[in-house]
């Protein structure tokens, strides 16, 4: 299996309704995508200074599996959103035994 772990920090003008769009965007892909077996996003509740503002945390059950998800225009319209939206994206992808 492999882990995607996504972190974004928004531009200072990002709007509440732009960072709802994005996340009605996500929230659609699970059933748009049928690559994806685990996927939960959220804002970040602590904001400490070293904080991001935004995860996602997906799980594909292997790296040609994260690939079509990559490609998939679904995912690719979000994604517009979020590059839009953000100043920084980070991404780890690792493989995991656990499913």
């Amino acid at each position: 299996m492999i882990q995607h772990v996504v972190f974004l920090k928004f531009k200072p003008e990002t709007t509440e309704a732009m960072i709802s769009e994005i996340e009605t965007g996500l929230g659609a892909l699970p059933g748009r995508i049928p690559e994806i077996r685990h996927y939960v996003f959220g804002r970040d509740v602590v904001r400490s200074q070293r904080s991001y503002d935004f995860a996602l945390v997906s799980m594909f059950e292997d790296l040609d599996a994260l690939k079509r998800y990559s490609g998939h225009p679904d995912h690719q319209a979000v994604l517009e959103k979020i590059l839009a939206a953000t100043e920084n994206v980070l991404a780890v992808d690792f493989e995991t035994d656990k499913g």
